[in-house]
Protein backbone atom coordinates (compact mmCIF):
# COMPACT_ATOMS: atom_id res chain seq x y z
CA UNK A 1 0.00 0.00 0.00
CA UNK A 2 1.45 3.02 -1.20
CA UNK A 3 0.55 5.85 0.98
CA UNK A 4 1.46 9.91 0.07
CA UNK A 5 1.37 13.09 1.71
CA UNK A 6 -0.10 15.71 -0.67
CA UNK A 7 1.49 19.03 0.94
CA UNK A 8 -1.52 21.62 -0.57
CA UNK A 9 -0.43 25.08 0.94
CA UNK A 10 -3.75 26.63 -0.74
CA UNK A 11 -4.42 30.10 0.90
CA UNK A 12 -6.26 31.51 -2.03
CA UNK A 13 -9.53 29.31 -1.63
CA UNK A 14 -9.85 31.01 1.82
CA UNK A 15 -8.14 34.65 1.17
CA UNK A 16 -5.94 34.69 4.39
CA UNK A 17 -2.05 34.06 4.00
CA UNK A 18 -1.54 32.66 7.26
CA UNK A 19 -2.84 29.25 5.05
CA UNK A 20 -0.10 29.02 3.12
CA UNK A 21 1.90 29.23 6.47
CA UNK A 22 0.50 27.50 8.12
CA UNK A 23 0.45 24.20 6.20
CA UNK A 24 4.45 24.42 5.70
CA UNK A 25 4.31 24.52 9.59
CA UNK A 26 1.91 21.52 9.55
CA UNK A 27 4.40 19.15 7.51
CA UNK A 28 6.49 19.58 10.24
CA UNK A 29 4.23 18.90 12.88
CA UNK A 30 2.86 15.98 11.34
CA UNK A 31 4.44 12.57 13.19
CA UNK A 32 7.62 11.86 10.72
CA UNK A 33 7.36 8.57 8.43
CA UNK A 34 10.14 7.99 5.74
CA UNK A 35 7.63 5.57 4.22
CA UNK A 36 5.32 8.19 2.98
CA UNK A 37 6.71 10.99 0.54
CA UNK A 38 5.73 14.24 0.61
CA UNK A 39 4.31 15.42 -2.74
CA UNK A 40 3.61 19.63 -3.01
CA UNK A 41 1.34 21.26 -4.92
CA UNK A 42 2.32 24.05 -6.72
CA UNK A 43 1.07 27.08 -5.27
CA UNK A 44 2.50 30.39 -5.29
CA UNK A 45 3.61 31.80 -2.33
CA UNK A 46 1.35 35.24 -0.90
CA UNK A 47 2.75 38.16 -2.87
CA UNK A 48 0.37 40.61 -0.55
CA UNK A 49 -1.58 41.69 -3.33
CA UNK A 50 -5.27 41.21 -3.55
CA UNK A 51 -7.04 38.91 -6.15
CA UNK A 52 -9.88 39.92 -8.13
CA UNK A 53 -13.64 37.75 -7.34
CA UNK A 54 -14.68 36.43 -10.86
CA UNK A 55 -17.74 34.78 -11.34
CA UNK A 56 -18.34 35.02 -8.04
CA UNK A 57 -15.10 33.12 -6.88
CA UNK A 58 -12.17 34.92 -4.62
CA UNK A 59 -9.22 34.37 -7.18
CA UNK A 60 -10.91 31.84 -8.87
CA UNK A 61 -8.14 30.90 -11.63
CA UNK A 62 -5.55 30.36 -8.75
CA UNK A 63 -8.03 27.87 -7.44
CA UNK A 64 -8.76 25.93 -10.42
CA UNK A 65 -4.88 25.80 -10.96
CA UNK A 66 -4.31 24.42 -7.74
CA UNK A 67 -6.87 21.69 -7.66
CA UNK A 68 -5.48 21.00 -11.86
CA UNK A 69 -2.08 20.86 -10.06
CA UNK A 70 -3.20 18.98 -7.14
CA UNK A 71 -4.97 16.79 -9.59
CA UNK A 72 -2.36 16.32 -11.86
CA UNK A 73 0.18 15.20 -9.12
CA UNK A 74 -1.97 12.59 -7.25
CA UNK A 75 -2.17 10.78 -10.35
CA UNK A 76 1.15 10.51 -11.17
CA UNK A 77 2.01 9.45 -7.86
CA UNK A 78 -1.12 6.88 -8.35
CA UNK A 79 -1.23 6.37 -4.41
CA UNK A 80 -3.33 3.90 -2.18
CA UNK A 81 -3.79 6.25 0.36
CA UNK A 82 -3.54 10.24 0.43
CA UNK A 83 -2.57 12.19 3.92
CA UNK A 84 -3.75 15.63 2.63
CA UNK A 85 -1.65 18.71 4.42
CA UNK A 86 -3.79 22.24 3.75
CA UNK A 87 -4.19 24.87 3.54
CA UNK A 88 -7.78 25.52 3.84
CA UNK A 89 -10.57 23.14 3.18
CA UNK A 90 -10.56 23.35 -0.82
CA UNK A 91 -7.62 20.89 -0.60
CA UNK A 92 -10.33 18.10 0.43
CA UNK A 93 -11.86 18.40 -3.18
CA UNK A 94 -8.66 16.57 -5.64
CA UNK A 95 -7.46 13.59 -3.08
CA UNK A 96 -11.38 12.98 -2.46
CA UNK A 97 -12.60 13.11 -5.52
CA UNK A 98 -9.54 10.30 -6.64
CA UNK A 99 -9.99 7.72 -3.84
CA UNK A 100 -13.66 7.68 -4.60
CA UNK A 101 -12.56 7.13 -8.04
CA UNK A 102 -10.16 3.86 -6.38
CA UNK A 103 -12.52 2.76 -3.75
CA UNK A 104 -16.27 2.90 -4.79
CA UNK A 105 -17.85 1.85 -1.37
CA UNK A 106 -16.92 4.89 0.49
CA UNK A 107 -18.25 7.50 2.82
CA UNK A 108 -17.01 11.17 4.23
CA UNK A 109 -16.37 12.56 7.81
CA UNK A 110 -16.59 15.69 7.68
CA UNK A 111 -15.25 17.14 11.16
CA UNK A 112 -15.67 20.52 11.19
CA UNK A 113 -18.07 23.13 12.42
CA UNK A 114 -19.30 24.51 9.22
CA UNK A 115 -20.87 22.10 6.28
CA UNK A 116 -18.60 23.95 3.34
CA UNK A 117 -21.92 23.62 1.03
CA UNK A 118 -22.18 27.74 0.23
CA UNK A 119 -22.58 28.45 -3.46
CA UNK A 120 -21.71 31.22 -5.71
CA UNK A 121 -25.13 32.65 -4.85
CA UNK A 122 -24.79 33.33 -1.32
CA UNK A 123 -22.40 36.14 -1.33
CA UNK A 124 -19.58 34.59 -0.21
CA UNK A 125 -17.04 34.16 -2.11
CA UNK A 126 -13.86 32.06 -0.64
CA UNK A 127 -14.16 28.85 -2.49
CA UNK A 128 -13.19 27.09 1.07
CA UNK A 129 -16.79 27.05 2.14
CA UNK A 130 -17.86 25.26 -1.30
CA UNK A 131 -15.71 22.32 -1.35
CA UNK A 132 -18.56 19.88 -0.09
CA UNK A 133 -21.34 20.99 -2.02
CA UNK A 134 -18.66 20.53 -4.85
CA UNK A 135 -17.76 17.11 -3.77
CA UNK A 136 -21.70 16.08 -4.00
CA UNK A 137 -21.56 17.62 -7.56
CA UNK A 138 -23.87 20.04 -6.74
CA UNK A 139 -21.52 23.51 -6.03
CA UNK A 140 -20.43 25.79 -8.46
CA UNK A 141 -20.15 24.24 -11.81
CA UNK A 142 -16.38 25.66 -12.51
CA UNK A 143 -15.50 23.54 -9.07
CA UNK A 144 -17.82 20.20 -9.54
CA UNK A 145 -17.00 20.19 -13.02
CA UNK A 146 -13.35 19.02 -12.60
CA UNK A 147 -13.98 15.69 -10.67
CA UNK A 148 -13.67 13.02 -12.99
CA UNK A 149 -15.34 10.36 -10.53
CA UNK A 150 -18.51 9.73 -8.85
CA UNK A 151 -20.22 12.48 -6.67
CA UNK A 152 -20.97 11.58 -3.77
CA UNK A 153 -24.22 11.37 -2.05
CA UNK A 154 -26.27 12.52 0.82
CA UNK A 155 -26.23 9.45 2.80
CA UNK A 156 -22.30 9.07 1.82
CA UNK A 157 -21.60 12.12 4.75
CA UNK A 158 -21.52 12.12 8.54
CA UNK A 159 -21.10 15.87 9.84
CA UNK A 160 -19.17 15.65 13.25
CA UNK A 161 -18.83 18.91 15.12
CA UNK A 162 -21.15 21.21 13.29
CA UNK A 163 -22.74 24.18 14.89
CA UNK A 164 -24.97 26.71 13.73
CA UNK A 165 -26.54 27.05 9.99
CA UNK A 166 -26.96 29.86 7.94
CA UNK A 167 -30.23 29.74 6.20
CA UNK A 168 -28.96 28.78 2.70
CA UNK A 169 -26.62 26.22 3.77
CA UNK A 170 -29.70 25.04 6.06
CA UNK A 171 -31.87 24.56 3.06
CA UNK A 172 -28.93 23.18 0.45
CA UNK A 173 -28.48 20.44 3.26
CA UNK A 174 -32.50 20.25 3.65
CA UNK A 175 -32.57 20.01 -0.30
CA UNK A 176 -29.92 17.52 -0.82
CA UNK A 177 -31.44 15.24 1.69
CA UNK A 178 -27.92 15.63 3.71
CA UNK A 179 -28.80 14.05 7.87
CA UNK A 180 -27.37 16.23 9.92
CA UNK A 181 -27.71 17.84 13.67
CA UNK A 182 -26.10 20.57 15.25
CA UNK A 183 -23.92 19.96 17.56
CA UNK A 184 -23.66 22.85 19.86
CA UNK A 185 -23.82 20.53 23.55
CA UNK A 186 -21.98 17.88 22.04
CA UNK A 187 -20.44 15.79 19.21
CA UNK A 188 -21.95 12.85 17.81
CA UNK A 189 -21.68 10.05 19.90
CA UNK A 190 -19.56 7.10 19.24
CA UNK A 191 -22.45 4.95 18.22
CA UNK A 192 -23.50 7.06 15.84
CA UNK A 193 -20.26 7.16 14.10
CA UNK A 194 -19.74 3.42 14.48
CA UNK A 195 -23.20 3.06 12.61
CA UNK A 196 -21.83 5.33 9.95
CA UNK A 197 -18.68 3.65 9.38
CA UNK A 198 -20.14 0.09 9.07
CA UNK A 199 -21.89 1.29 6.19
CA UNK A 200 -18.91 1.71 4.31
CA UNK A 201 -15.81 -0.14 2.81
CA UNK A 202 -13.34 2.92 3.30
CA UNK A 203 -13.59 5.93 4.78
CA UNK A 204 -12.11 9.38 3.92
CA UNK A 205 -12.13 12.29 7.15
CA UNK A 206 -11.44 15.61 6.90
CA UNK A 207 -10.11 17.87 9.87
CA UNK A 208 -11.00 21.50 9.77
CA UNK A 209 -9.11 22.54 12.41
CA UNK A 210 -11.73 25.21 13.35
CA UNK A 211 -13.38 22.55 14.67
CA UNK A 212 -12.02 23.19 17.86
CA UNK A 213 -12.92 25.77 20.62
CA UNK A 214 -11.13 28.84 20.04
CA UNK A 215 -10.53 29.48 23.75
CA UNK A 216 -9.04 26.11 24.36
CA UNK A 217 -7.10 25.79 20.80
CA UNK A 218 -5.67 29.02 19.58
CA UNK A 219 -4.17 28.33 16.01
CA UNK A 220 -7.59 28.46 14.45
CA UNK A 221 -9.72 31.49 12.49
CA UNK A 222 -12.03 32.36 15.28
CA UNK A 223 -9.18 32.93 17.72
CA UNK A 224 -8.58 35.54 15.39
CA UNK A 225 -11.11 38.96 16.43
CA UNK A 226 -9.92 40.87 13.58
CA UNK A 227 -11.71 38.48 11.66
CA UNK A 228 -15.16 38.02 10.78
CA UNK A 229 -15.04 35.38 7.53
CA UNK A 230 -19.34 35.05 6.02
CA UNK A 231 -20.41 35.46 9.95
CA UNK A 232 -20.33 31.87 11.35
CA UNK A 233 -19.15 30.67 14.74
CA UNK A 234 -16.16 28.65 15.92
CA UNK A 235 -16.27 25.12 16.57
CA UNK A 236 -16.88 23.38 20.61
CA UNK A 237 -14.75 20.30 20.62
CA UNK A 238 -12.16 20.26 22.70
CA UNK A 239 -9.12 17.75 22.19
CA UNK A 240 -10.19 15.27 24.15
CA UNK A 241 -13.09 14.87 22.73
CA UNK A 242 -11.73 15.26 19.38
CA UNK A 243 -8.99 12.21 19.89
CA UNK A 244 -11.67 10.31 21.23
CA UNK A 245 -13.60 10.93 18.04
CA UNK A 246 -10.41 9.69 15.96
CA UNK A 247 -9.43 6.91 17.45
CA UNK A 248 -13.26 5.30 17.25
CA UNK A 249 -12.84 6.10 13.30
CA UNK A 250 -9.69 4.72 12.90
CA UNK A 251 -9.91 1.72 14.98
CA UNK A 252 -12.44 0.87 13.47
CA UNK A 253 -12.65 1.53 9.79
CA UNK A 254 -10.03 1.21 6.81
CA UNK A 255 -8.82 5.03 6.33
CA UNK A 256 -7.93 5.67 3.25
CA UNK A 257 -8.10 9.40 2.87
CA UNK A 258 -7.07 11.94 5.84
CA UNK A 259 -7.00 15.67 5.25
CA UNK A 260 -6.19 18.36 8.13
CA UNK A 261 -6.95 21.40 6.75
CA UNK A 262 -7.38 25.46 8.28
CA UNK A 263 -4.58 25.38 10.72
CA UNK A 264 -3.92 29.03 11.26
CA UNK A 265 -1.00 29.83 13.53
CA UNK A 266 -1.33 33.16 13.89
CA UNK A 267 1.28 34.48 16.70
CA UNK A 268 3.82 31.85 15.01
CA UNK A 269 3.10 34.01 11.20
CA UNK A 270 3.60 37.13 12.85
CA UNK A 271 7.03 35.92 14.23
CA UNK A 272 7.79 34.66 11.30
CA UNK A 273 7.05 37.86 9.80
CA UNK A 274 9.01 40.27 12.58
CA UNK A 275 12.24 38.26 12.10
CA UNK A 276 12.00 38.30 8.23
CA UNK A 277 12.51 42.00 8.66
CA UNK A 278 15.80 41.50 10.53
CA UNK A 279 18.87 41.69 7.96
CA UNK A 280 20.97 39.05 9.79
CA UNK A 281 17.95 36.18 8.60
CA UNK A 282 17.96 37.95 5.23
CA UNK A 283 21.41 38.81 4.60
Amino acid sequence: MKTIRLLYPDYVSGGLETYYFGANLLAHILPANDNQPTIRVEIAPPDGIDKRITEGIYAKEEVLAGIQNAMEKIEAEDPDKIITIGGNCMVSQAPFDYLHGKYKDTGIIWIDAHPDVSTVRDGYPNAHAMVLGSLMGHGDSALADMMKNEKFKADDILYVGLQDLHDYQRKFLDDMGVDYKIQKEEPVSNEEILTFIKKFSHILVHFDIDVLDERLFHSTYFANQELAGDGSGGGRLTMENLTKILHCIADNSEVVGFTVAEYLPFDEHKLHKMLAGINIFTE
